[in-house]
């Protein structure tokens, strides 16, 4: 198991929704967690609210100098946690040009900005920790999921290139793939939402499984067996069940 004890974290999409209980519970562990999204208010109020140390840094993760400029200001930390997100659901039949590209650039373009403003300073100290929220979606195409899906395979497979890189070392790097969780995000869904979560439970399945050595989770368990085993599905099968035409 981790020592939490002292440790410092940016975390990255905290002002709401799991970040937000991602931060309540990394606090309770005694970390003192460094607080980024673009709502400095929400930030504040959340940070009021910790029971351990706390820093406000807002940052615009589409912008590579506010990245920049926060990373400078969280300063030495020991680990990242990127929790930011944006979601549409659309099919490819109503494509959305403004709300796929954001969903590119912030679920998955806007990860690799944060990362790319932290990985140098622990790969020379050899020391850190890199966390990076998925999705069950990013295990193969859906229907309806037209820029989110690729947004967070995109995610999945940065993991596992800086796992193959940094395996080994004193870098660890992880990657969760919740389903879905009760949020703004999924208030936007019409269809069905199996096994739905709350955040606070999302939330303590990941930071559980933070202080573990392990490289990647998916849950809920039963649900993500499916996502995983898809995998394997011959094209011809799994575009039978998925392959509408429509949504």
């Amino acid at each position: 198991m981790r020592n939490w004890q002292g440790k410092r974290y940016w975390l990255v999409g905290a002002s709401e929704g799991l970040g937000r209980d991602v931060a309540i519970q990394l606090s309770s562990l005694g970390v003192e967690v460094v607080l980024s999204a673009r709502n400095a208010e929400r930030l504040r109020e959340l940070a009021a609210e910790l029971p351990g140390k706390s820093q406000v840094v807002p940052v615009d993760i589409s912008d590579l100098s506010s990245v920049k400029a926060a990373a400078e200001e969280a300063g030495e930390i020991d680990g990242v946690v990127f929790l930011a997100g944006v979601y549409w659901p659309q099919s490819a039949r109503q494509w959305n040009a403004e709300q796929v590209e954001a969903m590119c650039d912030i679920n998955f373009t806007g990860a690799a900005r944060v990362i790319g403003s932290v990985i140098g300073p622990m790969v020379e100290r050899d020391e850190g920790h890199i966390v990076l929220t998925g999705s069950l979606s990013a295990f193969r195409g859906l229907p309806g999921a037209i820029g989110y899906a690729a947004s967070k395979g995109g995610v999945q497979a940065l993991a596992e290139s800086m796992e193959c890189d940094l395996r080994g070392s004193g870098v660890q790097v992880q990657i969760i793939n919740p389903g879905y969780i009760r949020t703004r995000l999924t208030d936007k869904n019409t269809h069905a939402m199996p096994f739905i979560m709350e955040p606070e439970d999302a939330a303590r399945e990941m930071v559980a499984f933070m202080g573990t050595n392990r490289f990647r989770k998916s849950f809920p368990r039963l649900f993500s067996l499916f996502f995983r085993a898809s995998q394997f599905f011959p094209d011809w099968l799994y575009y039978r069940v998925f392959g509408s035409g429509g949504y």
